[in-house]
């Protein structure tokens, strides 16, 4: 028993009173998410791309769309070719592949021209500043090789006294015509001429000094401005600092990438900053000053009596500037850890036994609740048993 054919309406997701822009338009989508270009090894894709194309195939050509609006499939049984069983030949694959999958096979779309003036491509380089500048701002400078325009053939790649001319594979058009063969037969591709590189022109006779390119390569240096408030990984734009344009065209950018290198006592996150501060035993218990380094430098802090380890104080406004408005910047988040120190003087220890005797006794706890010693032994081999 043969399968039932879906709908043609249903396959392609439309309305039977859609127009022919929104019927191309729905397998347009289609086509792209099933090909099998896309899809390497899926029958299942390419069964939905054929599929979705015996769809447009028939919805797009008026007199096969009004067969079909009257008879359904049974318009186009028994007939020969395609996958329907009817010819496909009449359908507009061309202009479908021309205008979608010309990238499938190295192409461009078609119609489109490449001859006329195109921006430089953009160069990237990367910038390391260290975590204070990336607070503040900084100027660097980078040293990089750029293309300019010969002097000798200003930018014509052609010897003094001659001239490009027009390119013999394309006719000056900058655009060369190949097929492709798919499933509905050779389809039509328009992909930048080879020979010209889409100029249209070439050079017979070339510059000594260029070579024909038409540039010449310098290292120059180049000042990059970073504002205030950047963070690892952006990138600064530097308009008109990339390679040359064609055919007139205007020179690319340079992208700087900044990498900020790491700081000993502050991180960051967006625009606020943490960091860890030690204090003693005694300001903790007593209260007293503390000095806390922050990136304007360091500020005194009066700790208040009692204040315990991990205790977390902001410091507003002492955080990293937003790269929008300097004026507005986030704050400096910090932990308070006491310290305890690991030298003490038979002195100090007599007095820290002291403290201990008068605030609890906490050195003798586990001697005033200790049990007879056969009891603890009992314990202990009840518990390893």
């Amino acid at each position: 028993m043969a399968e039932q054919k879906r709908d043609y309406y249903e396959v392609l997701g439309v309305d039977k009173n859609a127009d022919e822009a929104a019927v191309k338009k729905a397998y347009r989508v289609l086509a792209k998410k099933y090909h099998p270009d896309m899809n390497p090894g899926d029958k299942e894709a390419e069964k939905k791309f054929k599929e979705a194309s015996e769809a447009y195939a028939v919805l797009s050509d008026p007199e096969k769309k009004r067969q079909y609006d009257q008879y359904g499939h049974a318009a186009f049984e028994g007939g020969a070719g395609g996958f329907g069983g009817f010819d496909f030949n009449s359908a507009d694959f061309g202009d479908i592949f021309g205008d979608i999958f010309g990238d499938f096979f190295g192409g461009s779309r078609r119609g489109r021209t490449n001859s006329g003036p195109m921006k430089g491509a953009n160069i990237r380089t990367s910038v390391r500043i260290t975590f204070e500048e990336a607070v503040f701002g900084v100027e660097k400078e980078v040293e990089l090789t750029l293309k300019d325009e010969c002097t000798t053939c200003h930018g014509s790649g052609a010897k003094p006294g001659t001239s490009p001319e027009t390119c013999p594979k394309c006719g000056g058009k900058g655009q060369v015509v190949f097929t492709q063969q798919s499933f509905f037969g050779t389809v039509r591709n328009v992909q930048t001429c080879p020979d010209c590189n889409g100029t249209g022109k070439v050079v017979k006779e070339k510059c000594v000094d260029c070579h024909g390119s038409g540039y010449i390569a310098n290292r120059k240096k180049i000042k990059i401005s970073i504002p205030a408030g950047i963070d690892n990984g952006q990138s600064v734009r530097i308009r008109d600092k990339g390679e040359p344009g064609t055919n007139g065209g205007p020179r690319g950018d340079l992208l700087a990438e900044v990498v900020v290198g790491r700081h000993p006592i502050f991180q960051r996150q967006e625009y606020n900053i943490y960091s860890t501060v030690p204090m003693s035993f005694p300001v903790a218990a007593l209260g007293g000053e503390i000095v806390i380094d922050t990136v304007d430098g360091k500020v005194i802090y009066d700790v208040k009596a009692g204040t315990q380890t991990d205790t977390k104080i902001r410091l507003k406004g002492k955080g990293v500037p937003s790269l929008r408005n300097k004026e507005v910047r986030g704050d400096h988040y910090v932990t308070l850890v006491v310290q305890v120190p690991d030298k003490l003087s038979n002195e100090a220890k007599e007095l820290l036994k002291q403290f201990d005797a008068e605030t609890g006794s906490t050195l003798r706890t586990t001697q005033n609740n200790s049990p007879e010693p056969e009891e603890v032994k009992d314990k202990k081999k009840k518990f390893w048993k």
